[in-house]
């Protein structure tokens, strides 16, 4: 049985994807990936030697741009691509992890009279979901609030999948690898895939207190090491970090992230107490605020608007979420979550 993922345009969209390709390929699915021909879902989905192919692609903004008049047209050439891809392949169910190059999959393949799946990861649906909607079989969620604002019929709360490999760090190894001392707390500090300067510049101004107290890891993004703080005891800079994640969230006793359902998910999953920094709404449609506010709402963790970041707003929430930090444990602890993975693999072979 062949079965096509689909989903790109930021990691997000593309490490649920993955998280599920283990489990198709030990129940006999040969899986192909369908994204973009430049987005970051070909170098991650190839990496891991999964048959990729791309097709042509195009974002709806709602902001005025040019590319506005252009982009129209390439999502019809995707559908055609997509449609003569779907044709060749034969496979027997399209995943869609969402992203504008989802639209064209979807489509292409509900011409082809293939059942399809989408999931939608953030409490509010994306515009690339709500385009998809008509032509899908199910739309899962991650968060069970989502399914209030879809069609009963076709809304399935499932969590998301998260990556095994994660779940079986070892602390004594990511304090190794950082070179830190076991018996002292640590502080995990990202800021999503691309590094978040705003928290960089913060955490950095509070190092001198931080360190009196914790030893700090910090996922900086791709040019954003300084090199002046290179050595500094008890604080580590990684521009990335890829197998060696497992071990550095183990290590971890608290962390300061953004709040992509990913991370979120991810970090819940392993009962981290977090203090949440969402991309603020005017450099997103505003769906990592309404996530970390569900945290927040939850007791689940703390939230810290980027318009509120400052070195002493900062230094105070860390020290009021490592003050009460057992609540939050406790908390995370009782939150029922479902196992994304096998409930969309128990989906899939439903329709499939």
């Amino acid at each position: 049985m062949k079965i096509v993922l689909t989903g790109g345009g930021t990691a997000g969209h593309v490490m649920p994807n993955l998280a599920l390709v283990d489990e198709l390929s030990g129940i006999g699915y040969e899986i192909h990936y369908i994204g973009s021909r430049n987005g970051i879902e070909r170098s991650i989905v190839t990496s891991h030697n999964i048959k990729y192919h791309s097709v042509r692609t195009g974002k709806l903004r709602r902001y005025f741009d040019l590319k506005n008049f252009i982009d129209p047209f390439n999502i019809i050439i995707g559908i055609i691509q997509s449609f003569i891809l779907i044709r060749k392949i034969k496979p027997v169910l399209i995943f869609s992890k969402g992203g504008f190059v989802a639209v064209p999959v979807i489509i292409g393949a509900w011409l082809n009279r293939i059942p399809s799946i989408t999931h939608e990861g953030d409490i509010s649906v994306g515009l690339a979901n709500k385009l998809c909607l008509p032509f899908v079989k199910k739309i899962c969620t991650a968060f069970q609030e989502t399914t209030r604002n879809l069609p009963q019929s076709k809304a399935v709360y499932t969590g998301l999948p998260i990556r095994k490999m994660l779940l079986n760090g070892s602390k004594e190894l990511g304090c190794k690898i950082c070179g830190f001392s076991e018996s002292s707390p640590v502080i995990l500090v990202m800021g999503g895939s691309l590094g978040s300067l705003n928290i960089n510049k913060n955490i950095r101004n509070i190092l001198p207190e931080l360190l009196k107290s914790f030893q700090v890891v910090h996922i900086c993004g791709k040019g954003n090491v300084d090199n002046n703080l290179e050595g500094t005891a008890g604080y580590k800079q990684f521009e990335f970090i890829g197998e060696e994640l497992p071990h550095i969230l183990a290590a971890a006793d608290i962390a300061i992230s953004r709040a992509g359902t990913n991370s979120v998910f991810e970090l819940i999953t392993l009962t981290k107490v977090c203090l949440f920094i969402p991309l603020s709404t005017s450099a997103s449609r505003g769906e990592q605020v309404l996530t970390a506010k569900f945290m927040e709402r939850t007791a689940l963790g703390k939230m810290l608007t980027e318009n509120n970041l400052t070195r002493d707003s900062l230094l105070s929430e860390i020290e009021d979420l490592y003050k009460n930090r057992e609540t939050y444990i406790r908390n995370l602890n009782n939150f029922h979550l479902p196992n994304g993975t096998a409930e969309i693999i128990k989906l899939i072979s439903e329709i499939a």
